[in-house]
């Protein structure tokens, strides 16, 4: 049994191994595209039913305008590539959300969000370029599947670890 169980980690591991666009870091996914994209979206589509959006429309129409200009850059990259397969799924969206906050965050898909207490401290376009292609690169990166990857893996981990050890004596159950 125990055999048996770290042959099914091993494979597991051996083939959910993948590496970052562009960086070519290894990374493990184990949880599919799709069902991140799909896991995102609806967690996206909560958090918007809940966060006040900004009434500044300056600051909206940069937010978005230098959001698209990076998405448009990481395309163009992508394409030039051969890596626009990576980008499916993809619905590019900046959004400024009207809160002190300092800071943004991305969502897998390309689901951008801006918090406004973050634009005193970026000043100027190009300061809020450098925060958007941060984000950008996080999603670009997959690191949300990376994550979740992590995640279940310390589940099975435990799972797995359990197993082994349940014939166990329970001093030795308690050290696993």
């Amino acid at each position: 049994m125990k055999k048996m169980i770290l042959g099914m980690g091993a494979c597991l591991l051996l083939t959910a191994c993948g590496s970052v666009p562009i960086t070519g870091r290894k990374q493990m996914l184990l949880v599919s595209d799709s069902e991140v994209l799909n896991l995102s979206l609806q967690q996206y589509s909560d958090f918007k039913k809940t966060a006040p959006v900004s009434t500044d429309k300056t600051n909206t129409a940069l937010v978005e305008k230098v959001g698209k200009k990076i998405a448009s850059a990481v395309e163009t990259y992508m394409s030039q590539a051969g890596l626009s397969s990576q980008l499916s799924g993809y619905s590019w969206e900046f959004n400024l959300i009207k809160s002190t906050d300092v800071n943004a965050f991305c969502m897998p898909g390309g689901k951008i969000v801006v918090y406004e207490g973050i634009l005193p401290v970026t000043q100027t376009e190009t300061g809020l370029a450098v925060v958007l292609g941060h984000e950008v690169a996080h999603a670009i990166a997959k690191h949300a599947n990376e994550r979740m990857s992590q995640q279940l893996l310390t589940q099975y981990g435990g799972t797995a670890l359990g197993t082994v050890l349940q014939n166990s004596s329970a001093t030795t159950q308690t050290m696993g």
